[in-house]
């Protein structure tokens, strides 16, 4: 198939021609990556979407939770898009990629395009494509992009920076609640969501919501005049799901009357052109043949002990 071909295909909204085209961006070949950058100028764009990225301590309940809320949307018409970033394990490079097990209903749905994709090893948690990815579902119709994020950490700052709204879904818990999010986090939160408020933790949901919200009164806004919503639900029980997707929209909507929109948008195009030149700079810096040999000479050096690992990264990047 080629790149024409593909690029017609994901304009009409097929999603064969979508999975092609994200495996073709996510390959490392150098003829891969020539045949997904023309792609991606094929399908360039500005499109009419909203972005959410959601997060949150492991356990939590963010497959159980994007199911509900992507299958809500779909009945509301919209298209949903999941990009559901897998941890790579370190040592093999394997991933658990199991998010389409864990949102079986929401995978069958046709309204719905699920990608799990593993980070292999990419600092933040977020996979190296996700952008990519993003951009091609977009250009596929998709017009609610969901991105779920592994973890608690520093992928949060790395998902905020590509998204319009960051959502962190939190445990109950109450006391123990505030000791589980870092002030970093707080700052870079749009709506934070208690998660598993049925049953037994029904009142200590609510009770975190509030401790939760008397905390962000202490901070300044991250956004002049827009402040941050505090909700607790039940995925589980498909409790207060629709509430969630209400604050997403008023929030997005604000961000449009008071003029934040559109600069957003610009930061994680210019974001993104940053990493790309900085993973292309990485890979000149490692995998050319002069360098190649230049850095196994240096790293017998280190291991002599005849130069110091500071001398030794010096020597590598100097020309």
């Amino acid at each position: 198939m080629t790149v024409e071909e593909l690029a017609r295909g994901i304009k009409k909204g097929k999603r064969r021609h979508l999975a092609k085209a994200i495996t073709l961006t996510e390959s490392s070949r150098s003829e891969d990556q020539e045949e997904a950058l023309r792609l991606l100028e094929l399908l360039n764009g500005n499109y009419n979407t909203i972005r959410v990225g959601i997060s949150g301590v492991p356990g939590v309940g963010k497959s159980t939770f994007i199911e509900a809320l992507g299958n809500l949307l779909v009945d509301q018409g919209h298209k949903v898009a999941v990009l559901a970033v897998d941890p790579s394990s370190p040592s093999s490079g394997g991933s658990i990629l199991g998010d389409k097990t864990r949102m079986e209903t929401l995978a069958n749905n046709e309204g719905a395009f699920i990608r799990p994709s593993p980070t292999a090893g990419t600092l933040g948690g977020v996979a190296k494509r996700t952008r990519e990815s993003m951009l091609l579902c977009e250009a596929a119709g998709y017009d609610v992009i969901l991105i779920e994020t592994v973890g608690v950490g520093q992928s949060e700052f790395e998902v905020a920076s590509m998204v319009d709204c960051f959502l962190v879904m939190m445990l109950p818990g109450a006391g123990d609640s505030l000791q589980g999010i870092k002030r970093g986090i707080l700052e870079i939160t749009d709506i934070l969501v208690v998660n598993k408020a049925d049953g037994d933790q029904e009142r200590l949901a609510y009770k975190a919501r509030d401790e939760y919200e008397q905390t962000f009164h202490l901070l300044q806004p991250k956004y002049e005049g827009i402040g941050v919503e505090f909700l607790a639900i039940s995925a589980l029980e498909q409790k207060g799901i629709n509430k969630v997707w209400d604050a997403v929209e008023e929030f997005v909507s604000s961000l449009k009357k008071k003029g934040f929109f559109d600069k957003i948008r610009e930061d994680q195009n210019l974001n993104w052109f940053k990493r790309l030149a900085e993973d292309k700079f990485l890979k000149i810096l490692w995998d050319t043949p002069e360098n190649k040999v230049k850095a196994k000479e240096l790293r017998e050096r280190i291991i002599n002990k005849e130069i110091s690992p500071s001398a030794a990264a010096e020597k590598m990047t100097s020309s």
